[in-house]
């Protein structure tokens, strides 16, 4: 039995698989449109207001260096996904990865966290947009009824309406091709790109020398809680990290962290890019070098502009204006923060269906969705069903709760990528690589490392949530996926060619 749970997938006949007709993406990205994605979904509410807080509250204006920090660790995943995402250009990021060295189950059970990451991530984002909107509205005199709303602390029946509606808009531009949505987000992240850029150049102006001192504030211990709201490795060890100090900069990157993910939906597109040998590295690599500066600067100025225990927490860097004698930029950043998001959700929409696209095609999920659309040559099935569902999720679910399950999932699929990178270097050195992750196997260890330690700081009550979903996932692959799996039946594994870049061979 254990032969069939961790049966993998020849790379060659995953790529084998990407030019059935049926079953063909069309191929239309560049580096730049992957650069593009990665910005547009990795920069988000984040940067207007978890730079500020975490400076009020874990590292002082050291929190530039805690972005440093955890633009390292995320740096070290990047160069698996990197590597892996130009090898196997084909979709399903973690999932296609992991059956290619893991085997079945493990790949199935990291597919089955991607759906539930990419969902909850996407119906938390679209909520959180409309609430960003709804502000705008007021602030214009106009007012929708509170039964429309945000279901966020909202009493009685009711439906977020625009939640609801910005998830269905962007599924139809989903659908009706990848070259339109990338042509969108360009746009969108530009307008975002130019506000963020906006609120650093002008806040330098308002920057005193004064707030930086002490730029690494006394250390401040954290006393250790016991209940499942407790970070797990409080509960395991009896260890609570301590704010502020040269510890506190680690702290704050443990946070800060959870501004980064989603550099990892790029390797979703790969095999809808022209030339992926050459262009996901650059697009994973660049659009997280890109965001990590971004990150930085807005850090730096907030800290200089009004000192950190000054800071607010729901608001930090729009009250920091305030606090200037410019309340004007409050509203612009809550544009740019609306207009930001947007991208956000499209990119986390775009992300699941490929993954779910990438397992109907293996037979762990019904074929039916594994089609394309003849003219668009995009998996519009799939699209469509969790553009619906995700919409109903943000109409009517308050998720504030359930936020934390994307970060727990994202990690685990770094843990994964890392492993898988390790295990394929041993059972097929023959692959061709255009890009090679550097000193493996300590580098994948070191990302492991990281990630695990970056677990291990989240709730424990969200590690049981983790793992009931994961249960969940395994039922489901037992009494469906493991008897459809065409792997298991032997469908399209006759002999195959070595695998070879698709795309023009680098230079």
């Amino acid at each position: 039995m254990s032969n069939t749970l961790f049966r993998t997938k020849k790379v060659e006949q995953s790529i084998r698989d990407t030019e059935e007709p049926e079953h063909a993406l069309k191929k239309s990205l560049s580096a730049l449109d992957l650069t593009v994605f990665g910005v547009g979904v990795i920069i988000g509410t984040g940067i207007f207001v978890l730079t500020g807080t975490v400076a009020k509250n874990n590292a002082g204006p050291s929190v530039a260096l805690a972005f440093v920090v955890a633009g390292v660790v995320c740096a070290l995943a990047a160069l698996c996904y990197a590597e892996f995402a130009s090898t196997v250009p084909v979709a399903g990021s973690a999932y296609t990865f992991s059956y290619a060295s893991l085997g079945e189950l493990p790949a199935w059970i990291i597919g089955w966290d991607l759906v539930l990451e990419f969902a909850l991530g996407t119906a938390v984002v679209a909520v959180g947009w409309s609430g960003y909107v709804h502000s705008l509205l007021d602030n214009a005199g106009w007012q929708m009824p509170a039964s429309l709303g945000v279901r966020d602390g909202a009493e009685g029946f009711g439906f977020d309406i625009l939640a609801a509606a910005l998830v269905l808009v962007l599924t139809g531009i989903l659908v009706l091709g990848m070259k339109l949505s990338a042509r969108v987000t360009s746009i969108v992240v530009a307008i975002k790109v130019i506000v963020v850029l906006v609120v650093i150049i002008a806040g330098a102006f308002f920057v005193t020398a004064d707030n930086y001192d002490p730029f690494i504030p006394e250390a401040q211990p954290v006393e250790a809680g016991a209940g499942l709201d407790s970070p797990l490795i409080q509960l395991i060890f009896g260890w609570a990290p301590s704010n502020f100090g040269v510890l506190g900069i680690f702290t704050a990157a443990s946070v800060v962290f959870f501004a980064f993910i989603g550099f990892d939906i790029v390797a979703t597109a790969a095999e809808e890019t022209r030339n992926p040998q050459r262009d996901m590295p650059r697009g994973i690599l660049g659009s997280l070098f890109i965001c990590t500066v971004l990150y930085v600067a807005v850090s730096i100025v907030v800290t200089g502009m009004q000192h950190y225990s000054e800071l607010s927490v729901d608001a930090p860097l729009a009250d920091a204006f305030k606090a200037t004698g410019h309340p004007w930029y409050a509203g612009f950043i809550s544009f740019g923060a609306a207009v930001g998001l947007t991208t956000v959700c499209m990119i986390l929409l775009l992300g699941q269906t490929r993954v779910f696209f990438a397992m109907s095609r293996d037979g762990l999920l019904p074929r039916f969705f594994s089609r394309v659309h003849p003219r668009f040559r995009t998996p519009h099935r799939p699209t469509v069903l969790l553009g619906v569902v995700i919409a109903v999720l943000a109409g009517f679910t308050p998720l504030t709760e359930l936020a934390e399950l994307v970060n727990i999932g994202t990690l685990f699929a770094f843990v994964i990528v890392a492993l898988s990178v390790i295990i394929l270097r041993r059972t097929r050195p023959d692959l061709p690589r255009a890009f090679r992750t550097p000193w493996v196997p300590f580098l994948p260890v070191l990302s492991v490392a990281a990630s695990l330690w970056l677990m291990l700081n989240l709730p424990a009550e969200t590690w049981v949530r983790f793992g009931v979903w994961m249960a969940l996932g395994v039922v489901v692959y037992f009494l469906y996926s493991r008897s459809h799996s065409r792997l298991g039946r032997g469908e399209g594994t006759g002999p195959v060619e070595p695998a070879e870049p698709s795309g023009p061979a680098p230079r």
